[in-house]
């Protein structure tokens, strides 16, 4: 069933020709992504699957363990608890979940939840990828970096002994998680991998059958807490930030990110989504981005004090 979709995925992508988009440096914020051809106003521009994600803790038993989707109501349930929506989800996430399923993670849970801490589930789930080998170590290393408090960076360290302990103790080769784990959580590295997780993850904030069942419901989801969880991924953390942006990110159905254009767009300019709530003032947008992503936002919409 999982091949299937891809095949069908991979000829429809085929069909509709090459993302009209490319990769390049921007003025003032780095990488950033272009048009290459005029794009009119709702055009789907590219799909993505994630590098890493992971459901939010509290809806283990309501979420797909591997692709976020909602549990419509009968499921497919492992032996260790958690919810599956299909055998296909179920063997894509085999191996990490074997490696979760071998370890008492009571210690890091009450850690994480005393905290409300999120991250380090993302991290963890990818430590388990990496040894049962679903992803490389360095899968996240093109993406972009982030310099971290050193009281954060300290913090961090409780987690990765947590982590580590109890990979060590559910019997894995301790050089293998030790090594892995140094560059994700510790002040050795100048940008651990948690900080670059930190960062670029998207907070999968509702997930729905269609694109007009999201637009339908988009009112309900300011007044309640509609995420599922959080995902890091390639080619849409490339996208830079404007508070009035032309291009935003949705996700129908599972955690697979679909771009979508939100007006005409010319060939040459610059694909922008926006990384918070546009419905906030200026001062609280500019707070939330200097806080959450390290930077001063100097788009037109901000510099108008709208």
């Amino acid at each position: 069933m999982l091949l299937r979709r891809r095949l069908l995925s991979t000829a429809a992508a085929a069909a509709r020709g090459p993302p009209p988009i490319r990769v390049d440096l921007a003025e003032s914020a780095g990488r950033g992504v272009f048009a290459t051809r005029p794009v009119p106003a709702g055009e789907l521009l590219h799909s993505a699957q994630p590098l890493v994600c992971h459901p939010s803790p509290s809806l283990l038993h309501e979420v797909c363990y591997s692709c976020l989707r909602r549990k419509p109501g009968e499921g497919r349930v492992s032996s260790g608890g958690y919810y599956f929506c299909s055998d296909a989800c179920r063997e894509q996430a085999k191996g990490f979940h074997d490696v979760d399923k071998n370890a008492d993670w009571s210690s890091f849970d009450d850690h994480c939840s005393s905290r409300g801490l999120k991250y380090p589930y993302m991290a963890k789930r990818l430590a388990c990828m990496v040894i049962s080998g679903a992803a490389n170590a360095d899968c996240l290393n093109i993406l972009q970096p982030a310099r971290l408090h050193q009281g954060t960076l300290i913090e961090m360290e409780e987690e990765f002994e947590l982590l580590e302990s109890t990979f060590r103790k559910a019997g894995f080769q301790e050089e293998v998680t030790s090594c892995i784990l140094e560059s994700y959580f510790t002040s050795f590295c100048s940008h651990p991998t948690l900080a670059r997780i930190r960062i670029n993850a998207f907070r999968i904030e509702l997930v729905a059958s269609s694109y007009e069942d999201l637009l339908s419901s988009a009112a309900a989801s300011v007044s309640c807490d509609a995420s599922v969880g959080n995902a890091v991924y390639m080619l849409p953390s490339f996208y830079n930030h404007d508070c009035d942006p032309n291009t935003h990110i949705v996700w129908l159905e599972n955690v697979d990110a679909k771009l979508k254009a939100l007006r005409d767009i010319e060939e040459g300019e610059e694909l922008r989504i926006c990384y918070i709530d546009t419905s906030m003032d200026v001062n609280a947008r500019q707070k939330i981005l200097a806080d959450g992503f390290g930077f001063e936002c100097h788009c037109l919409r901000c510099l108008s004090g709208d």
